[in-house]
């Protein structure tokens, strides 16, 4: 693929990403869906096993944030050591992938936590489980973490 197509395909999957968040939530789901719909690789099960991680995983906002595990489960749908494979090595290729996708999202956003960004973006972190502590987070967010999972999503298209 060319450089300005893969550019295109890179918009076209953070403007997808971006607005499946904005609709429907769980950032690391938004960005698989992107990704099946421009670049392909992504299985409906994948996609579905993605849903427990959104919010730092199960919603606790202490593990990693949805959209950057998210990206990493596509990386790792490309570039991943398949079930047959497992006493073949480390497959380092996609270690390397998923690290420079840590390393830009650390930079980027200065951290790779949910409550990392929920810091970041507004100064607190929330109890995503309690109804006021989400929508206090939902309303304090705006767009920013609509604004990370097209970033990912569009990082990660220009990694394939």
């Amino acid at each position: 693929m060319d450089r300005d197509a893969r550019i295109a395909l890179a918009d076209e999957a953070y403007r997808k990403a971006r607005q499946y968040e904005l609709n429907f939530g769980s950032c690391p789901q938004c960005i698989l869906v992107a990704l099946q719909e421009t670049v392909g690789g992504i299985d409906d099960a994948t996609i579905k096993a993605a849903h427990g991680l959104a919010g730092g995983g199960g919603l606790t906002s202490a593990g990693t944030c949805g959209a950057l595990a998210g990206g990493l489960l596509a990386l790792s749908a490309r570039y991943g050591r398949e079930r047959d494979k497992m006493d073949k090595g480390r497959f380092l290729n996609n270690f390397k992938k998923g690290r420079e996708l840590v390393e830009r999202f650390r930079r980027e956003f200065g951290g790779t936590s949910c409550q990392d960004l929920q810091r970041q973006f507004t100064g607190s972190t929330y109890d995503l489980w309690s109804a006021e502590g989400y929508g206090a987070f939902d309303k304090a967010r705006g767009d920013k973490c609509a604004h990370a999972t097209g970033m990912v999503a569009r990082w990660v298209v220009e990694s394939l």
